[in-house]
């Protein structure tokens, strides 16, 4: 175990909003080891950014990690040039290029499809009929697992999440987690023999003779983070915009442009809170002494409130310069799919919303939880049609 002086938390309270405790840990104990995760977390954005490229150090590999066990081994628990060789093979998927020329097109469809169906009610809950249901439509195109319905995406990834997020050690969670897994692929098993003309990722992965295991755990991957993620961004913007109208004006007015609202947001609210890493050799950081084996959080939710660089971090305000955060990673492990996310978000979702659905209001509070993934739990609302 690390030397670095112990916080103990609420685990309760850190669920409900971690962001006190780690405004606390940055200011007096930016390193430090907390009993309740049996973690030592690094909290500082200038820290996390000089470790998280030193893989040497700061190793993703993680053989009896949560992620590993109930998920497989894919390419975010790969170093090195077996990690790039994975990343590389499928870049054609997620690259700006295909994300512009493909996938906006699509993922534009889909949206106007979603919202043709919402108009006519008036009222719901945008977090399930809009942005969970645009989420997993998305995802079953750019993926290429269409035999796993939208609500069925929805359902295997949060159970994923939830799986690899227990450090409590639940077994109903890690039960729930791994039912999900085989629904999955049972799933990419009938996907395998459709042919596709499109660059989605399973096409893709296949042209590249990946290994049948390393297809599995990133199809995986891809709908564990390729659902939650944006479905969390999206009903949060809408949600965060809606409880500040002043900006809200502001960008319909065309003050301020959509991705500056999205990269003001995963700031402020990032969906992933942290990533594991294990220590792979004895090192000394930050002037702590770390020893191999070591488990460590990267807090990347509490370096994007980092005061060093974020001016009153803890307020929402699409004016600000928010491009140092680093929601989507600090180093060989940046999130493959941010384009997607960006155009999904930035170019469709929250542009098509806002045009097509008027006067859109808040019906009553949302709740918010989550650390290591953090985002609104439901979004009612009422609006009427354009």
């Amino acid at each position: 175990m690390s030397n670095a002086p112990i916080v103990h938390i609420d685990l309760a309270d850190f669920w409900a909003d971690p962001y006190p405790a780690l405004r606390e840990m940055r200011k007096n104990t930016p390193i430090c080891f907390v009993p309740e995760l049996n973690r030592t977390l690094i909290t500082k954005r200038d820290d996390i950014v000089r470790a998280e490229p030193d893989i040497a150090s700061f190793s993703s590999l993680q053989p009896d990690g949560l992620m590993t066990r109930l998920m497989g081994e894919n390419l975010m628990r790969k170093d090195g040039e077996i990690h790039r060789s994975e990343r590389k093979a499928i870049f054609p998927t997620v690259s700006p290029k295909t994300v512009r020329d493909v996938w906006t097109t699509k993922f534009h469809a889909a949206a106007e499809m979603i919202l043709a169906d919402i108009k006519q009610q008036g009222n719901g809950d945008l977090f399930t009929l809009f942005a969970t249901r645009l989420s997993g439509e998305a995802l079953r195109i750019i993926t290429g697992i269409d035999g796993l319905s939208w609500q069925e995406m929805d359902q295997t990834s949060q159970a994923m999440i939830d799986g690899i997020s227990n450090y409590t050690g639940d077994p109903a969670i890690e039960a729930t987690c791994k039912t999900a897994t085989k629904k999955i692929d049972a799933a990419i098993l009938m996907a395998l023999a459709r042919e596709s003309d499109l660059p989605d990722l399973l096409t893709i992965m296949q042209a590249a003779d990946l290994p049948k295991a390393s297809i599995y755990a990133n199809i995986r991957l891809a709908i564990s983070g390729g659902q939650n993620e944006p479905r969390d961004v999206i009903a949060g913007i809408i949600w965060a915009l809606l409880t500040h109208p002043e900006q809200l004006a502001m960008v319909l007015a065309g003050e301020i442009c959509w991705l500056q609202v999205f990269e003001e947001y995963v700031r402020w609210m990032a969906p992933i809170g942290m990533t594991p890493r294990r220590i792979a050799r004895d090192i000394t950081f930050g002037r702590i002494d770390f020893k191999t084996g070591d488990d460590v959080f990267f807090m990347f939710n509490s370096a994007n409130h980092d005061e060093d660089y974020f001016q009153n971090p803890e307020q929402f305000d699409i004016t600000r310069d928010a491009g140092k955060h680093i929601a989507f990673g600090a180093g060989p492990h940046f999130c493959a799919g941010a384009w997607a996310s960006k155009a999904l978000i930035a170019d469709v979702a929250l542009p098509l919303l806002f045009d097509q659905l008027k006067d859109i209001r808040l019906t009553q509070d949302v709740q918010i939880g989550g650390w290591a993934f953090r985002g609104i739990l439901n979004l009612p609302c009422a609006w009427g049609q354009k």
